[in-house]
């Protein structure tokens, strides 16, 4: 059995390294064009694959590890939302579809655990108690802009755009994290946090950046 494990890993770890190259690259391009659409299906395909994979293996003996199990599941949210915001782009869709809301509301449930969990575990001395509580009011922020952008993506042209682009930095950031703490073996509290700090950033500048080509269109 461990033989089939480490080769379920080694294959975890490899996807994640396309990823994480394909993410990079997606994100260096030009946005729009053949090569970011094909480095972003690349990105898409081998996170999933690579969540799917290491998910069972999170609740083996020897190998269990709730947090990363919820992690995974966590990035898998962010690139689905990310890849499903694009369906938002078409005249012809009018509001969010059952997969969409399903989506989200799965994902609304494992943050509010994460965050119960995190709590309980500062009064009971559970591991990485502060990163459940931080990563799960993450997820609970992107839910409910997810439910805000299912309401009113109408309203705004760009609103599809603005949740692709969040989403799909935010799982990039998912695979550098992941390549620091697995990949470097680095394992604290810095190594969790700080890309999810700079990513933040970088998101906030980027949504500012496209706001701001919006209104020079208009006015000009």
């Amino acid at each position: 059995m461990e033989p089939i494990i480490s080769i379920a890993i080694y294959a975890h770890a490899f996807l994640g390294g396309i990823g994480l190259v394909s993410g990079i690259g997606s994100m260096t391009v030009k946005k729009g064009s053949k090569l970011h659409k094909r480095l972003g299906k690349f990105f898409f395909v081998s996170m999933i694959v690579s969540c799917i994979i290491i998910m069972p293996i999170a609740w083996l003996p020897g190998h269990k590890s709730l947090f990363l199990f919820l992690i995974s599941l966590f990035t898998v949210y962010l690139v689905l939302i990310g890849r499903r915001a694009l369906t938002f782009k078409s005249p012809k869709k009018h509001k969010a579809e059952f997969v969409d809301f399903s989506i989200s509301m799965s994902m609304l449930i494992f943050s509010l655990f994460m965050i119960a969990y995190g709590v309980y575990g500062l009064f009971n001395q559970v591991p990485d108690n502060l990163l459940y509580i931080i990563f799960g009011g993450l997820g609970l922020f992107l839910i409910i802009k997810n439910f805000l952008f299912y309401n009113n993506f109408k309203e705004e042209k760009i609103a599809w755009l603005l949740t692709h682009l969040t989403h799909m930095i935010a799982g990039l950031i998912a695979s550098i994290t992941a390549f620091i703490v697995a990949g470097l073996k680095i394992w604290t509290f810095t190594a969790w946090v700080l890309p999810s700090v700079i990513g933040t950033v970088y998101i906030i500048y980027w949504r500012l950046k496209i706001k701001g080509k919006i209104v020079q269109r208009k006015t000009s």
